[in-house]
């Protein structure tokens, strides 16, 4: 017994690293800020780069649940670890606007791949009622990237190294080095992969799973949690700076404690899980941002808009998990498909951060983006009403 355990948190261990480098993804919030600051963008233009991020969930994501069902997920893993070294690599030659364009493509790219097969990868170590709380443990560990990457960026800002010379670009090749070391361990664990029921899905026989109306709701749903979730960490900056008066780099704080949140969340969240049922956990979640949002359209006094931000971080922070353990458990027999699908709503992170750059040029202020996310914590809210018991 002693040494099936070993052996599980031995190939744990590496699969969460991976959830770690997950978490790049989110710097894109940050670091949009800094290249806005740096090249003289409007919101439209700066909110261009998270959105060209998670577009490219909708492109890849249903043909890498396809490419899994051929390779397995470990190899597809491996493989988007490698497109997300190449993506932290190119800001080490410039800041130019076409090396970022490129840059967060590629980051897009990888993370796509990555989100599509790691949570599946995942479940072939733990399974049945606790893949809930150990995907949450997951984005646990993926969020404590997540925030790290604010303070790493305004530390590069504010007290870069003259031998570096990258300033807040520093975030991307401390980054890349633990790409590095996730590549280097997980080819090293073995894991054995459950096999799929037939023959693998084709893309047209994929897409078909949203018409089981189960599925489209939890599509949905995802697509929701990331829309908030970087509409947050790129829109709490933006903020401050327009109530407060603060400068970038100490607005910047806002991100992090957004992450910083988020990690708890997703900490406790993962014990929670074991005792209170999904939906009922889920619902007080949804309440926590519903009433952050609230906040945010009324208040304007530092203190308060803190805690709004940080009351999104924690409500948000298990969305994701149940939602995807829901539509998982749901078709268990096409785990590569339904992730598939889930990850591909990650396109949310383009939809969003688009709608909420026009409608804040269009309101001459932030509460036309905080408007947009509105929209999805309601979505998230009759959703509640869905969740199996």
């Amino acid at each position: 017994m002693e040494n099936t355990k070993n052996a599980s948190l031995s190939k744990l261990i590496p699969v969460m690293l991976c959830f770690f480098a997950m978490g790049f993804v989110d710097l894109v919030g940050i670091a949009s800020n800094y290249v806005k600051a740096d090249l003289g963008l409007t919101d439209s233009q700066a909110n261009i780069f998270p959105s060209l991020v998670f577009f490219w969930f909708l492109i890849f994501s249903v043909p890498t649940g396809m490419l899994m069902s051929r390779v397995g997920q470990k190899k597809t893993v491996l493989l988007s670890l490698i497109v997300t070294f190449a993506s932290l690599l190119l800001p080490v030659f410039g800041d130019s606007y076409a090396l970022m364009l490129i840059s967060f493509s590629l980051l897009g790219i990888g993370n796509a791949l990555m989100q599509t097969s790691l949570n599946p990868l995942l479940s072939n170590i733990v399974r049945g009622d606790r893949l809930a709380s150990s995907l949450t443990f997951g984005q646990f560990v993926k969020a404590i990237a997540s925030f790290l990457a604010p303070y790493i960026a305004m530390w590069g800002a504010t007290q870069a190294i003259p031998s570096f010379g990258l300033g807040w670009r520093v975030l991307f090749p401390i980054y890349m080095i633990v790409a590095i070391i996730a590549i280097f361990l997980l080819n090293a664990t073995q894991i054995e992969e459950e096999k799929e029921e037939g023959r693998p899905s084709t893309f047209g026989q994929c897409l078909a799973l949203l018409g089981k109306p189960f599925i489209l709701l939890c599509f949905i749903g995802i697509m929701c949690h990331v829309g908030i979730d970087v509409g947050t960490n790129t829109t709490a900056p933006k903020i401050l700076m327009e109530r407060i008066g603060m400068t970038l780099d100490e607005a910047a704080f806002a991100t992090s404690l957004y992450f910083i949140f988020r990690t708890a969340g997703c900490f406790l969240g993962s014990f929670i899980l074991r005792k209170m049922s999904p939906k009922s956990f889920f619902g007080i979640s949804v309440v926590m941002m519903l009433v952050a949002m609230a906040g945010l359209f009324i208040f304007h006094e530092q203190a308060v808009i803190y805690a709004c931000i940080a009351l999104i971080g924690f409500g948000n922070s298990n969305v994701f998990s149940v939602i995807f353990s829901q539509a998982l458990l749901y078709l268990p027999g096409k785990k590569n498909e339904v992730s598939g699908l889930m990850i591909m709503g990650l396109f949310g992170g383009t939809v969003f951060p688009l709608a909420m750059g026009v409608a804040s040029d269009t309101s001459m202020g932030q509460n036309g983006a905080i408007a947009v996310m509105t929209v999805g914590v309601l979505y998230l809210l009759y959703y509640t009403f869905r969740i199996k018991k």
